[in-house]
């Protein structure tokens, strides 16, 4: 490899990182606002994107314990920033959205700097530049959810190793993980 690519690499890195240490930052102050922790933004987030899902996929798409959802949609609830409904075909589960406030609320916090990246990034850029950077963004999310998996993968390996170490015929060899 060049050593203009590693320069160029190296620094993408920074820049990336410093990039993802922003968004985190501006999370946790989005989530300070609304009066919730950072998995409920997420949540809020996801509800946002998708328009309703049931406590199940919320589990599944936050890598979260169905304990862990219902407690969440609890809380989500009494702060009146979403609702759980019957399914429309099986009235036997349930489907979650948001309520209209908590749709206002979002867009207030977050329209700001929608206008201002449109506004900032639109005349800075052309179309042809704007793609790249989609691609390199998708890219780099899949590289991003790729290793998150793995280390979720390993982690569960970790625990199932931990829990046959009580087991009896294991012969109690295996360390404990946090």
């Amino acid at each position: 490899m060049s050593s203009d690519m590693e320069k160029v690499l190296a620094e993408l890195g920074e820049v990336v990182q410093a990039y993802q240490s922003s968004v985190d930052d501006y999370d946790r102050e989005n989530a300070r606002l609304l009066g919730v922790n950072e998995s409920d933004l997420r949540c809020l987030e996801l509800l946002l994107t998708v328009g309703e899902q049931s406590p199940r996929q919320l589990s599944a798409e936050l890598a979260l314990t169905s304990g862990s959802v219902t407690a969440m949609l609890g809380r989500l609830e009494k702060l009146d920033l979403l609702v759980r409904t019957p399914h429309p075909i099986d009235r036997r589960k349930v489907v979650v959205r948001l309520t209209d406030a908590a749709h206002k609320r979002i867009y207030a916090q977050v329209s700001p700097l929608i206008d201002d990246g449109a506004a900032t990034i639109g005349v800075k850029y052309d179309v042809a530049q704007l793609e790249l950077v989609i691609d390199f963004l998708r890219t780099n999310t899949a590289i991003q959810e790729r290793h998150t998996e793995r280390m979720r993968a390993t982690h569960r390996g970790a625990a199932q190793s931990c829990a046959g170490a009580d087991q009896p015929g294991t012969g109690g060899d295996v360390q404990a993980h946090p």
